[in-house]
């Protein structure tokens, strides 16, 4: 039996689902923290099939009943890692400490989230802001780090980064911290006024004046978004979207992604149309791959 995960359960991740379990000898198993863009529709009037506009609440809702009909498995809390096992596969953890291992991935998360609207962030990436705390933990080796954010995701990153920096502080920018943090790590809830240093990062300057010395700060808001999950694993992305070819293959063997997060027209049929491709393509990617 193969193991298939699909991260999201919008139009994409559902449609996938959908061809994919009715292939006997594939378990689908879908990851979703339970927040769509399409609920937030509240009539939807151009969609093949119905006769009256339907709420985007009622679409997701049927598309779920549907999956479960065939078996799919839904497990909801957030994925905080993926990673690629020594065996060529994938190691999803979630926040709820439910851990496996698949043989195929689809990213489908929707529109990554945006980063945080702080003076200094976006011209400090690469040069000491960072996304990604498994890739880049051993540049910052005991030395000061922090990571932005105030979620399990954000829990998590600082977790990674522990086992190497000197410290590392969790900046909340005036947001509350959604649960506890290891005793190691510690935590500022000021909002954050700039990033600032030379050539690199050298320091967080809050909106009291104060100042954080640091050498690495790491960008966790909210949950971890589809090109988050995909740099992790060295999936190529082009700013807020994911690089797939005509099959929804991204550049690492067994990934894939469809719907919003692949820069696509932001509508519930291309969405499913994007999914379905992507699940007849990893099919065929299971049967012709014995790993």
């Amino acid at each position: 039996m193969k193991k298939a995960l699909i991260i999201g359960a919008g139009p994409a991740g559902i449609s996938a689902s959908l061809y994919l379990a009715r292939n006997n000898n594939i378990e689908v198993t879908i990851i979703t923290n339970g927040t769509s863009s399409l609920e937030k529709a509240d009539m939807i009037e151009n969609y093949f099939g119905f006769a009256e506009p339907v709420s985007g609440k009622t679409l997701l809702q049927n598309g779920r009943s549907n999956a479960q009909r065939f078996g799919v498995i839904f497990i909801d809390s957030e994925l905080i890692e993926l990673q690629i096992t020594s065996e060529m596969k994938f190691s999803a953890l979630t926040a709820d400490g439910n851990s496996a291992v698949y043989d195929t991935v689809l990213i489908a998360t929707g529109v990554s989230r945006k980063t945080p609207d702080i003076k200094g962030l976006k011209e400090y990436e690469g040069k000491g802001v960072s996304y990604c705390a498994v890739c880049d933990a051993f540049f910052y080796r005991n030395k000061t780090t922090a990571v932005i954010g105030s979620g399990e995701y954000a829990i998590h990153e600082a977790s990674v980064l522990s086992d190497t920096s000197s410290t590392v502080t969790i900046l909340t920018n005036g947001e509350k911290l959604s649960s506890e943090i290891p005793d190691k790590i510690s935590c500022i809830d000021k909002k954050i006024k700039e990033i600032s240093g030379d050539t690199k990062v050298q320091k967080v300057i809050f909106e009291d004046d104060s100042i954080l010395e640091l050498s690495g700060i790491f960008i966790a808001i909210g949950t971890a978004g589809s090109t988050a999950i995909a740099r992790k694993i060295g999936a190529p992305v082009d700013g807020s979207k994911i690089i797939t070819d005509e099959n929804r293959a991204t550049a690492v063997p067994g990934l894939y992604a469809a719907g919003d997060c692949t820069g696509k027209i932001l509508q519930v049929s291309t969405a499913v149309g994007d999914g379905a491709i992507a699940g007849l393509s990893m099919i065929k990617f299971l049967k012709n791959n014995s790993r």
